[in-house]
């Protein structure tokens, strides 16, 4: 029996929304990870029962490591092709926006969603999520959507619904976002709803092969270039600082996906205690960060970086040059030492 955290107005406020609607749009942050991918593929499938025309919208494409999941094949990709997604999007009666907290997440997709007059519901776990929508589920302490969408589909009666597929979409996302139950899991409902998902038919050790267990020639390369060549260490605050530009990612023929890992590959030394990843993009740079124990890397990625997140992983973007974003960094640095942070 888990403990019910949701609020029962929410629920059914939830419950009604996906009830009520015929034609819906689930859809996701840009660059989707299997946390996205998963909570709207799961949604998605629900939505199938219940009789409804749904469609997965996402503002560009799901990496191909997630091409196993039940309805991979059927994604509408706003990069890939804007006309069919706007279409799509202003068919709908109802848009669940899982997995991001405002629309700047959205990306090109962001004034077609915003402009969308139909109603829309959020169910998220980041932190300061955007009136964007009504209801608005948001619970920062779950360790992924995927996590808070099985709890609302049990709590709202749709337990007999998760079959094989659904599951096998959302233990996608609980295990891709904890880093295969490796951070931010140490909660013991977690593994009843493991165990539970186990029992529906999910082959766990399946998943982790075909997402965090398995890549490219290309993907492993890129990465052990970036660890040798790229990364620098700092000491005296405990960080690490990894940079791939343009050039390296052509070099590599770079992938959607594939620095995934990089971000937290620092963090197996003892001596980092927070990394910081760099990959230059046309116009700015992504940031991603990552940290341990109560050194908060949300609120860097905040104020330096337009972005936010999770205590320990967050992230953001410089829109600039790859040298402003450097500069940046240092100057996080000076920060931290002129405010005798302790790390």
């Amino acid at each position: 029996m888990l403990e019910q955290i949701i609020e029962p107005t929410l629920l059914t406020q939830f419950k009604e929304a996906l009830e009520n609607s015929g034609n819906v749009v689930v859809t996701c942050h840009k660059s989707p990870d299997g946390d996205a991918a998963g909570s709207n593929l799961a949604l998605k499938l629900i939505l199938d029962k219940l009789g409804k025309k749904a469609t997965v919208v996402t503002p560009d494409n799901v990496p191909e490591d997630m091409a196993f999941l039940p309805g991979y094949d059927n994604i509408v990709s706003f990069a890939k092709d804007p006309e069919m997604a706007a279409e799509t999007i202003n068919a709908a009666d109802l848009i669940c926006c899982l997995d991001f907290n405002g629309l700047s997440r959205l990306a090109d997709m962001r004034e077609l969603v915003a402009n969308a007059k139909c109603n829309k519901l959020m169910v998220d776990h980041h932190i300061n999520p955007e009136p964007i929508c009504n209801p608005i589920l948001s619970y920062p302490q779950m360790t992924s959507t995927c996590e808070l969408l099985y709890r609302i589909l049990v709590a709202i009666g749709y337990s007999d619904m998760i079959d094989l597929d659904v599951a096998t979409c959302i233990y996608t996302g609980m295990m891709t976002d904890t880093g295969n139950f490796s951070y931010n899991s140490n909660h013991a409902e977690l593994y009843i709803i493991v165990a539970d998902l186990v029992r529906r038919g999910v082959d766990k050790d399946r998943i982790y092969k075909l997402t965090l267990g398995t890549s490219s020639e290309a993907r492993m390369r890129l990465n052990c270039y970036a660890i040798a060549e790229k990364m620098r260490l700092f000491p005296s605050h405990k960080a690490s600082l990894t940079i791939l530009d343009k050039r390296d990612l052509r070099k590599f023929n770079y992938q959607v996906g594939d620095t995934e890992a990089l971000a937290n590959m620092p963090l197996a030394i003892p001596t980092v205690v927070w990394s910081v990843f760099f990959r230059e993009e046309r116009g700015f740079v992504k940031v991603s960060m990552r940290s341990e124990g109560d050194f908060h890397v949300n609120t860097l990625c905040a104020k330096y970086f337009n972005g936010g997140g999770h205590a320990n992983a967050a992230g953001g973007e410089y829109h600039g040059p790859l040298r402003g974003a450097i500069d940046t960094f240092h100057q996080i640095l000076r920060d931290l030492t002129e405010n005798n942070v302790t790390i």
